[in-house]
Parts: structure tokens; sequence; C-alpha cells
């Protein structure tokens, strides 16, 4: 094990013991906003957020603010149930011309995880352990997982087919499974996790957090569309297609929303990867990809109704709880 692997391991243990169920709620575009976040880490999860969702740029210096401040009351009023910590989500791409800036807002506030996607950038990771922090990079094959761990990141989340947005399209099983021989950090698994069976399915194949995104969506302070909340509910794993025809990368979308915008979802044409433009096949059909074509995981069968991110973690702790007793006899 790596020194840096090595400080987040203690640094994974800190958080545990923070967390009322061993879950990251992962960073939502667009939805994902301190209202969220707050309530994700009120209820014993690490909540967390895109730093792009802050706009204009200058909005993520207040949102940090707000969630530093807030999160440091609610444990000054509550010594015996502090909040978990918080994560902000970098997109390391050419594409993305705020990284620099958003980086020295992290530093400024010194944000204990961040998680890097597209792209394992050396100098990223550093800035973010000058003061302590770690970093979890997105991966979805063992390549990508061994780069980002060589380039330094702290752990690895495991994004396995069935997750919403940019997902692989390996089996949770094999991913974890490469991955754990020869990594002995921290690992987060992704992929159509939506009830506390899961969350405990996901260590007992050696992840140490489960990463859920879709399930938050359809609650009360989620920042997304009442169409877009009510679709999740009544939707299943059919309902899902996996295509790159909207931002050049592979990803998982509500096919509702696609026939809404007038396309069929079951027959996207491919778009070349080479040429990734997060909005730019979509604006072409006339249409935003996550504003107007949702992104979803498969396991939104288990969702039945919108509720508060509070009531959500609720029903994860209870199943989890359940789970335990189930098959840990």
């Amino acid at each position: 094990m790596t020194e840096n692997t090595t400080t987040a391991a203690a640094s994974t243990r800190a958080i545990a013991e923070r967390l009322r169920i061993p879950v990251i709620a992962a960073p939502l575009f667009i939805i994902s906003h301190p209202p969220l976040v707050l309530a994700q880490c009120k209820a014993g999860v690490v909540g967390s957020f895109p730093a792009l969702n802050a706009r204009p740029e200058a909005q993520l210096d207040e949102w940090l603010a707000e969630i530093t401040e807030t999160l440091a009351a609610h444990d000054r009023d509550n010594p015996d149930r502090p909040a978990a910590p918080y994560a902000v989500n970098q997109i390391v791409h050419r594409s993305n011309t705020r990284l620099e800036h958003d980086l020295q807002m992290c530093v400024k506030y010194k944000v204990p995880i961040v998680i890097s996607s597209l792209g394992a950038v050396p100098e990223v990771n550093a800035a973010i352990h000058s003061y302590g922090g770690i970093v979890l990079h997105d991966i979805i094959n063992d390549r990508h997982a061994r780069s980002a761990i060589n380039k330094g990141a702290n752990g690895l989340i495991a994004v396995a087919a069935g997750a919403g947005g940019h997902a692989g399209m390996l089996s949770p099983f094999a991913l974890v499974q490469e991955i754990r021989q020869w990594f002995d950090g921290p690992v987060a698994l992704s992929g159509a996790i939506a009830n506390g069976g899961a969350v405990l399915a996901a260590q007992a194949m050696g992840a140490d957090f489960a990463y859920i995104g879709s399930p938050f969506i359809a609650t009360h302070e989620a920042r997304a569309a009442d169409g877009y909340k009510q679709m999740i509910v009544d939707s299943k794993a059919a309902d899902i297609v996996y295509s790159n025809f909207f931002t050049g990368i592979h990803g998982n979308y509500l096919k509702p929303s696609i026939r809404n915008a007038g396309m069929d979802p079951d027959n996207l044409p491919e778009a070349d990867p080479s040429k990734m433009d997060f909005d730019k096949k979509s604006k072409e059909a006339g249409t935003k990809a996550w504003k107007d074509i949702w992104g979803c995981g498969q396991g939104i069968g288990a969702i039945d109704r919108i509720v508060s991110a509070g009531e959500l973690v609720d029903r994860l702790a209870g199943e989890y709880s359940a789970a335990r007793v189930r098959v840990c006899v």
C-alpha cells in the first residue's frame, strides 16, 4: 500500500465512524446543491455535489462557506450525533475551464473529500493532499483504476454496470474483484444500489462504501424537476437506455425523457467518443443532456415515492440492519 492509500485508509476509518451506514451520496449534475448535501450529511451519509453545479463560479465560494458553517453548527449542537463529512466532485477534463478556480476553493475550505472524474491528474491530487484531504477517483475498469492510484488518488469509486449517468459496462462482481487483487485502499461501489441490502452486498464484495445517486434524485431537497422525480418513481430497470449519443461518453438515461424529446430511445445513433462534448449532440437534437435528457441508474425499481433525504437514509439504514441480521447468522 502506498503512503497515500495508507493515509486514506486511516481517513476512511475516521469517516466510517461518522456514518450511520457506509454510503456516499453521488454528486448529481445540476441536481445536487447545499440543501441536499446538508440533508444527506445530517442524516449520516457523505453528501456531495459537483463543483460545476455552482454557477456562476463565484457561487462555489458561497456554497462551500454555507456547507462548512452549517455542518460546524450542527456538530456543536449535536455532539453525540455529528454530521457526516461532505465531498466535492471535480471534472478533471480539458473541457472544464473552471478547474483551477474550483480547486482553489476546495483548498480554501479544506474540503474533506474530493471526487475526481474524467481524468487523473497528479497536480489535482497534490493540491487536496496539501491540507489532508483525500481524493476518490471515478473509474469504470481496472486499467483506469491502476492509473488513478499511480497518479496519486487515495481511493477509487468503481462505477459498474447499471449506475446512473456515465456508467461502465462491467459487472460489480468482476470490477471489485479485479481491484481488490492489488489495491487495499478505500473503494466505493456504484451500480444500481438502491436499498440497504445492496449496501451490505457491496461490502460483502469487498467495497468499503456504497455509492448511491439515483434514489436521491427523488427527494424533496433535490434540485430536479418534479417530472424527473415522478418519472423515477414510475420507472423500472427496463426503462433505462445505455447510450453515448448525448455526450460522447456512454451513460444510462430514462427512456421516457428521450421519447419526450422526440427521439426513439431504442434507435439512438452512436457518437464519436474522441469528440466528447457534454452538450453538443443533444443540443443538435434540440435538447440538452441532463436538463432534458434525464440520467438514472437501473436500481430505481426500489423507489416508489418521493421522500425527504432523511427519510431515504432512514429506509436504507433499516434495510441495511435487517439484511445484516438476515445473512450474518
